[in-house]
């Protein structure tokens, strides 16, 4: 029993393997890109609990990730990289509903609506929610923006 579907694209099931395996590549290398811009805050020495460091890691989670797409994205030239950023829109969509799982209590957060305990846990830097042991920034945050990021690059760089 022969069925054919049809591939409007035209793409065999190995060229589509290659841009599967190329997209989580390329998302991969967005992660480790943030792995290191943390790494290198945590050997500065910043205080952990300052906020000068949080805000800089929060630029620098978008701005070196987009130079370092930007940068492979020359030398590849591979067009699958321009789409990383919808792996940042799933993380931070899938972050989103467990943060709006997790029960509240007696702290930071214990009367906040859905949209005051997303804004706490992710972008406000010295007054958070509580929520998520403190790593709301890098989760939901640093994580999705390191890989819209590596996509602008990208684009930036195919263009």
């Amino acid at each position: 029993m022969n069925v054919d579907v049809g591939n409007p694209t035209d793409k065999s099931a190995g060229d589509l393997g290659r841009e599967a395996f190329s997209f989580v590549a390329h998302t991969f290398i967005a992660v480790l890109i943030l792995a290191a811009v943390v790494f290198a805050i945590y050997l500065s020495g910043a205080s952990i609990e300052s906020d000068q460091p949080k805000l800089i890691a929060t630029a620098l989670s978008l701005l070196v990730p987009m130079a370092g797409g930007f940068l492979i994205a020359r030398a590849k030239r591979d067009q699958v990289a321009g789409y990383v950023w919808i792996a940042g829109l799933l993380t931070f969509s899938i972050v989103c509903v467990w943060v709006l799982d997790l029960p509240t209590g007696p702290g930071l957060c214990e009367r906040c609506g859905a949209l005051e305990k997303l804004y706490r846990t992710f972008f406000a830097i010295d007054n958070g929610s509580g929520l998520m042991a403190g790593d709301g920034l890098l989760v939901g945050t640093w994580i999705p923006f390191s890989m819209i990021g590596y996509s602008l690059g990208a684009k930036f760089g195919l263009d």
